[in-house]
């Protein structure tokens, strides 16, 4: 793709999302701030008082229990996978 056609993509890109923002302004400043809002009433899951990665430890103990999880049940389907080809190679005598 050559430079001018990237800028000229580039620039109707620019040109759509100032015209969307000029036609929608005050819905989008509506919902930004209604947004904000209801953020704040969330419960995080941290002390916003604690610094570093143990404001974190929450968030990255689940982290660790997906990915072990996700391994595991990768290795489940992985051997399910395997004895199925086996079985149904043995009775139709395939032999994959």
């Amino acid at each position: 793709m050559s430079t001018w056609i990237a800028v000229a993509i580039g620039a109707i890109v620019v040109g759509a999302l100032g015209w969307v923002w000029a036609r929608y302004r005050k819905r989008t400043a509506t919902f930004l701030t209604e947004v904000s809002k209801e953020l704040k009433k969330c419960a995080w899951p941290w002390d916003p008082q604690q610094k570093g990665a143990r404001r974190y430890r929450e968030l990255i103990d689940s982290t660790v229990v997906v990915s072990i999880s996700s391994v595991l049940l990768a290795a489940v389907v992985t051997l399910a996978d395997f004895l199925l080809v086996r079985v149904v190679g043995f009775v139709t005598r395939l032999h994959l």
